[in-house]
């Protein structure tokens, strides 16, 4: 299915504040908190990323979502089309694309629970680079709902997880090349 999506990112300074602010801006639990692990992929010469494009396999509790999104438009709001659907297997779905030619050049992990108000659905995401709210909606809702959380667009942060890594890893001399929770 064909969808535009439309999103911004906040970053808040842990989980519990996150979850204090969207529950007083009156939003409502959607679907709880689970672990999230993407894969993206890509051809050896990189014709997804030259194209500004992602394909992501999504696996959460068993289940996978394939994800193809085009191109970031111009905006106050990140803008890209998006073909989402679930598919059977993820491992399969992976194993087809690396016989085509693709292989997995990013993975990242984030813990994710969701809530709705509105037109928008927020969500909460715990990730190793710290946490998050993401606002999916239309464009007046998501000003709304950041109005609501007692931010403004100032906050508005565009960038992908992937970019989010590489300034902290930068920021931080890290080596890792995905952003995985580290086993304890």
């Amino acid at each position: 299915m064909l969808m535009v999506e439309r999103e911004v990112k906040l970053r808040f300074d842990n989980p519990e504040q996150a979850r204090a602010a969207i529950r007083a801006a009156g939003a409502t639990p959607l679907r709880s908190r689970r672990l999230q692990e993407d894969v993206l992929l890509d051809t050896d010469d990189e014709m997804l990323r030259r194209r500004r494009c992602v394909l992501r396999i999504r696996t959460e509790a068993g289940k996978s979502l394939l994800t193809f999104k085009g191109p970031v438009q111009p905006g106050t709001v990140k803008i890209r089309d998006e073909y989402e659907t679930v598919v059977a297997d993820g491992e399969v779905l992976q194993r087809v694309f690396e016989e085509l030619g693709l292989h997995v050049w990013f993975r990242y992990e984030k813990y994710r629970e969701e809530y709705a108000a509105e037109d928008v659905t927020i969500a909460l995401d715990e990730t190793p680079v710290g946490t998050f709210v993401e606002i999916e909606g239309g464009e007046p809702g998501i000003h709304a709902m950041t109005q609501a959380l007692g931010r403004s667009a100032a906050d508005f942060i565009l960038d992908s997880y992937r970019n989010l890594f590489i300034q902290h890893r930068a920021k931080h001399g890290l080596e890792s090349e995905h952003m995985v929770f580290q086993e304890e």
